[in-house]
């Protein structure tokens, strides 16, 4: 326990010895934590309210250009899934959106089963309802479910 409140005491006295980097790293948390929120926001409010149940997955614009655009395109949104989902189970234990989090990030990989993964998640009535309400706050109809 003593140890435990000497490491306590260390690190405050390191956040007192530098009041400018503790100032700065709370204002980028909290500057991120709103441009994050804002990015949550768009994409389920630009989220078609068909798109758990569709079962054809149309080619997308990026799909049908250039060979080497498309292999940059597809590495580029399976490594930005992977960061949102590794977020997302952070944020499971961390202050955050988790749920919503891990699902924007596995709709943007590329993996087997990823629709039926997808479908069970929001199916979840908590993430059903945060889903809908903020479609609702952006003048989108709800999401409709399997």
């Amino acid at each position: 326990m003593l140890a435990r409140r000497e490491e306590m005491d260390a690190i405050l006295s390191w956040f007192k010895a530098h009041p400018g980097l503790t100032g700065a790293i709370l204002v980028g948390s909290l500057v991120l934590a709103a441009v994050y929120a804002v990015l949550i926001y768009v994409a389920i409010a630009r989220m078609s309210p068909d798109y758990f149940t569709r079962s054809d997955t149309t080619p997308g614009g990026w799909r049908s250009r250039h060979p080497l655009l498309r292999v940059v395109a597809l590495v580029t949104k399976n490594l930005v899934g992977v960061l949102l989902v590794v977020m997302g189970i952070l944020m499971l234990v961390l202050p955050g959106q988790g749920i919503l989090t891990l699902l924007i990030g596995i709709s943007l990989l590329d993996f087997p089963g990823k629709r039926e993964l997808e479908r069970r998640i929001v199916g979840l009535s908590a993430v059903h309802t945060a889903i809908n309400k903020i479609r609702s706050r952006a003048g989108q109809p709800p999401m409709v479910l399997p």
